[in-house]
Parts: structure tokens; C-alpha cells; sequence
């Protein structure tokens, strides 16, 4: 098939509208991660909208940097695109960290309902005047806690014990509540730290926990479910005002098409994840649902204390979205 004839279904006008074009998109994650995988799949499905003029170059690992400096270089024009926590947000636009209360949802539909309803497009509405674009939200999934001192059946369990978390306020009070000690530490750091034992333990999704290999060098793993996290799809501003508007549709539409595929994916690994950690030596533990009806009213007031710090009309909109999404509709 030549090149024009790829072209022709989306008309010869739409066509001269897409330049050649190499965006370089990066992340933390390894290659097999499902965040790896999305972007994979994003890749193919530009390609295929644009009849290959527009090409995304993967930068996986932290290879161009951390999440913040890559988020320096997306708002500075340097990088294209990044996939980062939404949490790592926070700093430039605090009422991400809404996202990041603790046990608000308690199943995937819950979070994609919150995300991808109102209350996920308020948020990415206030990045335009921070220099960024975001395009939507992907699936990182619920966090769990490992250490290598005890199980956690219960939040007293984590007394004492010295956790890595993202550096973020409202993870930091999170753990606060239970008597932890909680450690704000880059991503790139934490294999060392907890192989030399600088930190008990540190908190992420399944899939990160055994892509990463933490089992090498942590013994437990907890089923806490305390959090939900997702990975945002941002694109620099200044490389975003240079796009066609048929360029920006393609990007849009792509971002939504390989969000469904990686969801999927990201859901189906954590459910693997957790015999692959069994079989690598792991002692998984699940936690009651009693039990972790008592860790969410322990930390109620982390809610209740951040809520106070953010945009009044966001909070009234979370508060609303979260009782839509427990009535489920």
C-alpha cells in the first residue's frame, strides 16, 4: 500500500495537515510494565492515523530524567510527552492530590468513573496555564505496601516502620496516621534503599513490585489497597501550539483508544502479579474488609485537612463525584 493510499481515508486536506513529526515520549517504567505497553500501543495507533508521519520514540526507565524533570522539560518544550503519576502533580497544581486520599475508591470502575467524569477533566482543565497539555488518564492501579519487617494485616501493623513514599504531603500524613515513617524519596532511588535497607518497605502497584523486582529484596507484601493511582497523559504546550488541529485530534483520539487497551492490560497484570510474587518468594497477605473499613476512618481527616488547602468549586465537585461513583452511577 503506498503512502497515499494509506492516506486517503482521512482526505487529502486532513492529510497536508499532518507533518512528519518524532515524539519523543518518556516514563519511569520498564519496558514490560503495562505503562510501557499503552504506550506501545499509542504509538501504533498515531501511526496509523497519521499513515506514519508522526512517530513516537519511547524513553523508558528514567532515561530522560525524573518525573519532575521531565515534567520541567515538557513545560519548557524540550520533550514532547510524558506518562507520570498523577501525584507527581501536585507541585504545580496541588488539587491533584485529591486523586491521592486514601481509600476514596474501592474498585477500578469507582476510579474510572472519578476519572474520566468531571471531576478528571477539571483537573487536566488547569494544566493549559502551567505550559501543559493533558490528554487523559491510564491505569497504574491500587497501592500496596511491602517491607521487609512484618505482615500488615492491620494499620497498627505499620508502626515503626520506615516507608519510601512519593513525595507528596498527603502520602506522607497517610502514613503519619499509622505510626510509620514515612521516607519522600525519587523512584530511581528506592531499589537501593531498600536493598541496603536504608527503608523498611515502600508502597506501588503490583505490577511495579514485580517489574522492578522488589521481591529481591522485600518479604512482604500486603494487600492494603490504600490508594489508586493512575498515570496522566501529558503533552508540552509549546509543542502542542505547533500542532495542526488535525495532529491534536489524532493525539487526543489515540490517547483515548490505548487508554481502554491499557487498562485492560494493567488490570489483567495485577492480578498475575500477585502469583508471580508468591512464586518468587513473597509472603502476600490480604486484609479484611473490616479492617480496612478502620484504616479508612482513621484517615479521614487527611481529606478533610488537605480539602481545606485546595480550590473551594474542585472540592465540592470531588465530594459530589465520589457519592456518583459509590451509588455507581
Amino acid at each position: 500500500m503506498t503512502l497515499a493510499l494509506f492516506l486517503l481515508p482521512m482526505g487529502h486536506a486532513k492529510a497536508q495537515e499532518i507533518q512528519e513529526r518524532t515524539i519523543r515520549w518518556g516514563h519511569l517504567n520498564n519496558t514490560d510494565h503495562p505503562v510501557s505497553i499503552g504506550v506501545k500501543k499509542f504509538a501504533e495507533i498515531v501511526a496509523q492515523k497519521s499513515g506514519g508521519k508522526l512517530r513516537i520514540r519511547e524513553f523508558p526507565s528514567n532515561q530522560l530524567g525524573s518525573e519532575m524533570q521531565q515534567q520541567s522539560a515538557l513545560r519548557g518544550g524540550t520533550q514532547e510527552m510524558q506518562s507520570p503519576a498523577t501525584t507527581s502533580l501536585v507541585g504545580i497544581v496541588k488539587e491533584f492530590g485529591l486523586i491521592d486520599f486514601p481509600f476514596i475508591v474501592s474498585t477500578p470502575a469507582q476510579a474510572d468513573a472519578l476519572l474520566d467524569g468531571p471531576l478528571g477533566q477539571a483537573l487536566l482543565n488547569k494544566l493549559p496555564e502551567k505550559d501543559l497539555i493533558g490528554l487523559t488518564y491510564w491505569d497504574l492501579g491500587f497501592r500496596n505496601v511491602t517491607n521487609s519487617r512484618r505482615p500488615i494485616a492491620k494499620g497498627e501493623d505499620l508502626d515503626g516502620i520506615k516507608i519510601r513514599v512519593i513525595p507528596n504531603p498527603v502520602y506522607l500524613e497517610t502514613f503519619r496516621t499509622f505510626g510509620a515513617n514515612p521516607v519522600p524519596m525519587s523512584f530511581s532511588d528506592l531499589y537501593s534503599a531498600l536493598e541496603n535497607r536504608a527503608v523498611d518497605g515502600q508502597e506501588n502497584p503490583y505490577s511495579v513490585i514485580l517489574s522492578n523486582k522488589f521481591y529481591e529484596v522485600q518479604k512482604y507484601a500486603s494487600q492494603t489497597n490504600h490508594t489508586y493511582s493512575a498515570n496522566i497523559i501529558l503533552v508540552s504546550k509549546k509543542f502542542w501550539d505547533k500542532l495542526s488541529p488535525t495532529e491534536q485530534t489524532i493525539l487526543r483520539e489515540a490517547a483515548i483508544e490505548a487508554r481502554d487497551f491499557q487498562r485492560k492490560v494493567s488490570r489483567e497484570q495485577a492480578a498475575a502479579a500477585v502469583s508471580e510474587l508468591k512464586a518468587k518468594g513473597m509472603q502476600v497477605n490480604e486484609i479484611t474488609e473490616a479492617e480496612l473499613e478502620r484504616m479508612r476512618i482513621k484517615t479521614a481527616h487527611v481529606k478533610e485537612k488537605f480539602s481545606a488547602e485546595y480550590d473551594p468549586a474542585l472540592v465540592k465537585l470531588f465530594n459530589a463525584e465520589l457519592e456518583r461513583v459509590h451509588a455507581g452511577k
